[in-house]
């Protein structure tokens, strides 16, 4: 996200040129985010009603992806619609979005392999998988995401505050490119984009070898670990999403350098709704409609309770939710 608010901060930069399709894109862009926020609140919702929903560590993980994505696209969605109305941001105002869009993508990232790690041991250590994915132990693992998370935005609010004397006017649009104008902040974040997503894709290559060997084991249960592998390789394709949003900024400054300034503009915008928008979109409903007590409760609500549920299938899910896998 910080490479598209970069590239669309030097875009509309040129007053001289207006693109004519931007209200119509800001409507459709606002839209589908509007539709898919509401659909995160009720999973959210949904998530709250059950026991099981608040103590399964699966489910815990899954709330916490929820979270993330629904505020990350909030903030995307804020940022995108300044930089398209060429609304000027308050400095200070501007390092919070910008501090927290970063964290929450990291901590989505990190977010992740929590998940993977969790499929893993009910998996390969189902006997012990109350035992290691309970509650607190979930909750532990969270916050220690959360603590990764913050170290970049914290280190660069504290050299933003400190050491930097070119933020003394902040008369730009809110982009990382206009803000972080030090070469420490690009050093920054290569370095923790790096390290993040090589600890995040060998944790999933990792756990979803592991998985394919226990399901050739014959006391293992097929059908629970080839489900589980389908979850593992559904983060692994979503972690490809995530590495093709950091190359948008690539793409666009190429674009942007030769071709025209339309041109650019349009690239700019598929850009931003194909690799930043429906992956939080579509990611946390594909999660949640693959598990069927879930998906049950989801549509009831969803629907305002028109849809009706089978209240006992439901509750027999329910029960099986220790042992079973997305």
């Amino acid at each position: 996200m910080s490479a598209f608010n970069g590239s669309t901060s030097n875009l509309t930069q040129i007053k001289s040129l207006v693109d004519r399709d931007a209200p119509v894109k800001t409507f459709l862009c606002v839209t589908t985010c509007v539709i898919f926020l509401y659909v995160n609140g009720v999973m959210i919702f949904t998530l709250r009603k059950k026991t099981v929903f608040q103590e399964a560590s699966r489910y815990i993980l899954f709330g916490h992806m929820l979270w993330l994505d629904t505020l990350h696209l909030f903030m995307s969605v804020v940022l995108f619609v300044c930089a398209v109305s060429r609304i000027v941001i308050l400095k200070n105002v501007c390092i919070f979005l910008l501090a927290a869009a970063q964290s929450l993508y990291q901590v989505a990232l990190l977010n992740l392999a929590l998940m993977s790690l969790e499929r893993y041991v009910a998996i390969c250590f189902p006997l012990r998988h109350a035992e290691i994915t309970n509650y607190r132990r979930t909750n532990m693992a969270i916050g220690a995401v959360w603590m990764m998370g913050l170290i970049q935005c914290l280190s660069e609010m504290i050299i933003f505050y400190a050491i930097d004397t070119t933020n003394t006017v902040m008369n730009l649009f809110c982009s990382r490119t206009t803000l972080f104008r030090l070469q420490i902040y690009k050093k920054l974040e290569i370095a923790f984009t790096c390290i993040f997503f090589v600890l995040v894709c060998f944790v999933i290559i990792f756990t979803y070898a592991s998985i394919a060997a226990v399901a050739k084991t014959a006391s293992c249960d097929k059908a629970s670990a080839k489900k589980a592998n389908k979850t593992v390789l559904l983060h692994l394709i979503q972690l490809g999403l995530c590495a093709a949003s950091i190359l948008v900024g690539v793409i666009q400054e190429v674009i942007y350098v030769y071709t025209d300034y339309m041109t650019s503009l349009h690239v700019m915008y598929f850009c931003f709704v194909v690799f930043m928008i429906f992956p939080k979109c579509l990611s946390p409903l594909i999660y949640g409609l693959r598990d069927q007590a879930f998906s049950t409760l989801f549509k009831y609500y969803f629907t305002f309770g028109l849809k009706k549920q089978n209240s006992c299938n439901t509750e027999m899910h329910l029960e099986r939710e220790k042992v079973d896998t997305i």
